[in-house]
């Protein structure tokens, strides 16, 4: 898989554009999360963090699973040897949100909508960019949603919660995602 990891800046776009056309229904679930993992190392490049995110400079930058790993090996295999920022990756799995003290991505694999909103209220204020692929997640107030619509990965940004975090997104990666408000409900 070391295609995945060596992917640039300007292949970012070529990747998402080949997920987009790559996945047909009734793939498995597995070359599904290869291609997922590859987007949530790719957030890595692609968002600033505030500098208060990290202890200090050899802090190491945290990408974590909340609920059950959908991605095997895949996403570790995908951030070997990668850094953010000079801070070398790591990945972390955890059990609760109480828990979660240093992570820069969440990838949380919850579909309940109380839930996720619980959590995503736990993690108000920590700087934490939160990833899902659960239905309604960027209307609860969640940051980035991938999904699949008519056979194609695609990407939702809730701009206002990734505001609300100080965290700063890339145009490149903006122009293509469908930009979503939290439901007020």
């Amino acid at each position: 898989m070391p295609f995945l990891k060596k992917i640039t800046y300007i292949r970012f776009s070529f990747l998402l554009v080949f997920c987009n056309v790559f996945f047909v229904s009734g793939q498995i679930a597995t070359r599904e999360y290869q291609v997922k993992a590859a987007f949530v190392f790719n957030f890595t490049q692609f968002v600033e963090w505030p500098t208060q995110s990290f202890a200090n400079p050899e802090t190491r930058a945290v990408i974590g699973i909340l609920g059950k790993d959908p991605f095997g090996t895949y996403l570790d295999e995908t951030i070997t040897g990668e850094s953010l920022n000079k801070h070398s990756l790591t990945i972390q799995h955890f059990k609760d949100a109480d828990e979660i003290t240093n992570c820069q991505i969440l990838f949380i694999n919850l579909s309940d909508k109380n839930e996720l909103k619980a959590i995503l209220e736990k993690l108000k204020g920590k700087n934490i960019l939160t990833v899902s692929d659960a239905n309604g997640f960027t209307k609860l107030g969640g940051m980035v949603r991938l999904y699949i619509k008519d056979d194609k990965i695609n990407i939702q940004i809730n701009l206002d919660a990734v505001k609300e975090e100080n965290l700063v997104i890339s145009s490149k990666l903006l122009k293509l995602a469908e930009i979503v408000k939290t439901d007020k409900k």
